[in-house]
């Protein structure tokens, strides 16, 4: 078992240390995409920058008040990761959701931290202001507490 967990973690590795490609893949222009973004840029990148212009300004000031993404990640998110997979829970995507003004975007993070394996969902809440979505808020892990 934990030979082939580490061969998994290996392979992985490789196949993301390899490529220059962005993280996200698929249509630009869906809330899916920029939510994958705007983690990516805080968990993998760890750019505060790129965070903040995927989202809306509201979110944007409260990220700023912690400083750093590690801080924000660990206080306001509740997850944290030395390096992370993001990928989009299809299970629940309605065609009407990338049209409209807003849309609820589930995420699956796989990840490790120190040396284990860490598997999170979260949700975020996106808007499309002027043809761009952003993240608007993060909802709070139901089973954190």
């Amino acid at each position: 078992m934990k030979f082939s967990s580490l061969i998994i973690v290996l392979i992985t590795f490789l196949l993301t240390a390899c490529g220059n490609e962005e993280a996200g893949r698929g249509d630009k222009d869906t809330p899916g995409f920029a939510a994958t973004m705007y983690f990516d840029a805080l968990y993998n990148k760890k750019d505060m920058k790129v965070a903040l212009d995927l989202a809306t300004p509201r979110l944007a000031r409260i990220m700023r008040s912690y400083g750093t993404p590690s801080q924000f990640t660990r206080n306001l998110v509740n997850m944290q990761f030395d390096h992370v997979t993001i990928e989009l829970d299809m299970t629940n995507k309605s065609l009407r959701e990338q049209y409209g003004k807003k849309a609820k975007v589930n995420l699956i993070f796989t990840g490790q931290l120190h040396g284990n394996q860490v598997d999170d969902m979260r949700s975020v809440q996106m808007v499309k202001r002027k043809g761009n979505w952003y993240v608007d808020k993060i909802n709070p892990d139901p089973y954190a507490r």
